[in-house]
């Protein structure tokens, strides 16, 4: 086949399936751009209460897609469940408009459909993510399977081009300040509304297209019913269904409740965290029991059990950029970027508009590492990530160790921050996704991109909890010097604060008390940061030894 045939030849059906995602990501992210910066200004909660329910939304989004894959495996078929989960989440985002519109006349009624919206989205996220994701792959006959990781890098794109318009659009509509730095907190909603208009504008595309491209190189229809799966579509002497005795669902079941029980009462996480991290090991365990696995098969799921353990820590730190990134945007950064006062929860755009730069690089770069036989194994490049994201991290904890607490950050800094997080996740996100295509035995795709995917729900809700230990930032100092307090003094514990100035932090959503992590307590920002540069530093590190062993156990897969 000529160079140049091989270029052109992605299916139309990658197409429809990269403007379906696009839209559904403008939904998503410019939502979450808002989401943080609505419940602590408009709902009036703590700011670590938004960090914990942001990483636990973020953390349920990825793991209904296991319901959501399983539920399109037995019963619906893929398509039919992109169609559901798309109406969902424009209804959960309307929710977050009511919620948006009401919160004034009636507080705990608006939290109550906050969460409501929050729950639907969750649902119809689950829906619409693993059935998407794995359609891809099925684009493709088996003899160009090489492809993929060009055609998910170019999928990634379309991801982060809806990224981008969102949290371009949104935040546009929904962070809104006056000139004197007053934030309309009635605005939101106009954010909120957008992502539903969004979201149905994608599944609309995708009903009217779906039949004429999303097919089968033989041209059949992809993701129907699952009763009329054809045999062709397996490998040679593949089983065909995924195999459980009655024994491994209860096995299952009950190591999940153990879990359950370790990490709510012997670790303290709250209900959503505890079951994203039980249900992620339960459902690990659950695959690797199955008794038509072969040897090989079980050793290339090993391996994508180990990569996804280390993606936790890559999420933890990458998803600050909503919730402690996004209330340093807000409270002790000057977001002046070319005479434009940027909006707090623009400044994470940067992070899709440098995927939308930097992608083509990058797969150019693999491409050519490939013809030259330098390729390094998707492994390498995961720890790559990893070191790169430490190094970020890095930057800013030096960064704010200069500022103190009354000094603000450059947004240069952020920006930086964003670029460097973004060419990690380029050797992380689309490498990991097409990693998990390349070793899962079909019969098991769905389940095991659904582990995958709960990997990423663990780095959210871990992400969550170190959003929450977020310390105090400079307009915390500022507005308990107006109150007449001495933050600092209490916080270095110099001064016992009376019961009536507690009361007064309390009611401006101020800490009195410094959080601890892993047994330490967190004064500053400098240290608060260094958390994530230890954390992926020694996963880089483990990773990068690790590699021969994982190499070994691929079989020859790359």
């Amino acid at each position: 086949m000529g160079e140049t045939q091989v270029r052109t030849a992605h299916p139309k059906g990658l197409w429809v399936l990269f403007g379906t995602e696009m839209w559904e990501r403008f939904n998503f992210y410019g939502m979450r751009a808002l989401l943080t910066l609505f419940l602590v200004n408009s709902l009036l909660m703590k700011e670590e209460e938004a960090s914990l329910i942001y990483g636990g939304f973020l953390g349920l989004c990825y793991l209904t897609p296991m319901l959501g894959g399983f539920i399109a495996d037995r019963f619906f078929g893929n398509r039919n469940c992109i169609l559901l989960g798309g109406l969902m989440m424009a209804a959960g985002q309307l929710l977050l408009f009511t919620s948006g519109t009401i919160f004034d006349a009636n507080l705990p009624l608006a939290k109550t459909i906050m969460y409501c919206g929050l729950g639907v989205i969750v649902f119809g996220n689950g829906f619409f993510k693993p059935n998407i994701s794995s359609m891809v792959g099925s684009l493709y006959p088996k003899q160009e399977k090489t492809k993929l990781d060009t055609a998910f890098t170019i999928f990634y794109m379309g991801i982060n081009l809806g990224a981008f318009l969102g949290q371009y659009i949104c935040p546009m509509l929904g962070d809104v300040k006056d000139s004197g730095g007053i934030r309309d907190i009635h605005a939101f909603k106009w954010g909120f509304l957008a992502a539903s208009i969004a979201m149905l504008l994608g599944t609309t595309l995708f009903y009217f297209l779906k039949n004429k491209y999303v097919v089968s190189p033989e041209g059949r229809p992809l993701g129907g019913l699952p009763s009329k799966n054809e045999a062709a579509d397996f490998e040679e002497g593949e089983a065909q269904t995924a195999n459980f005795s009655n024994r491994a669902l209860t096995l299952a079941g009950l190591a999940f409740i153990g879990l359950g029980f370790i990490f709510h009462y012997g670790v303290g996480q709250n209900l959503i965290y505890t079951l994203i991290y039980s249900s992620g090991i339960a459902l690990a365990g659950l695959i690797i029991s199955d008794s038509s696995l072969t040897k090989i098969e079980r050793d290339r799921i090993i391996v994508i059990y180990i990569v996804s353990f280390f993606i936790i820590f890559f999420w933890a730190a990458f998803e600050q950029a909503g919730s402690s990134l996004t209330f340093i945007a807000d409270n002790q950064t000057d977001r002046n970027f070319f005479g434009f006062q940027m909006p707090a929860s623009m400044v994470q755009i940067f992070n899709g508009l440098f995927v939308v730069a930097l992608a083509v690089p990058f797969s150019v770069l693999w491409d050519t590492l490939r013809a030259t036989g330098k390729e390094p194994i998707s492994p390498v490049k995961l720890a790559i990530g990893l070191v790169v994201i430490s190094i970020s991290f890095f930057m800013i904890a030096t960064q704010v160790s200069y500022i103190g607490t009354s000094g603000l950050l450059a947004i240069k800094w952020l920006i930086l921050l964003y670029f460097l997080n973004t060419c990690a996740e380029l050797c992380l996100s689309p490498i990991g996704l097409s990693l998990v295509g390349k070793l899962s035995p079909k019969r098991f795709a769905s389940l095991l991109y659904g582990v995958f995917f709960l990997s990423n729900a663990s780095g959210y809700a871990l992400g969550g909890t170190l959003g929450s230990i977020l310390p105090a930032t400079g307009d915390k100092f500022v507005k308990a010097k107006e109150l007449g307090i001495d933050l600092q003094a209490i916080l270095d514990k110099t001064v016992t604060p009376t019961a009536e100035q507690l009361a007064l932090l309390d009611k401006h959503q101020i800490s009195a008390t410094n959080h601890f992590f892993a047994g330490f307590e967190i004064h500053n920002l400098y240290e608060f940061f260094m958390v994530f540069v230890v954390l992926t530093g020694i996963a880089a590190i483990v990773l990068f030894i690790l590699t021969p062993f994982l190499k070994k156990m691929m079989h020859g897969v790359r």
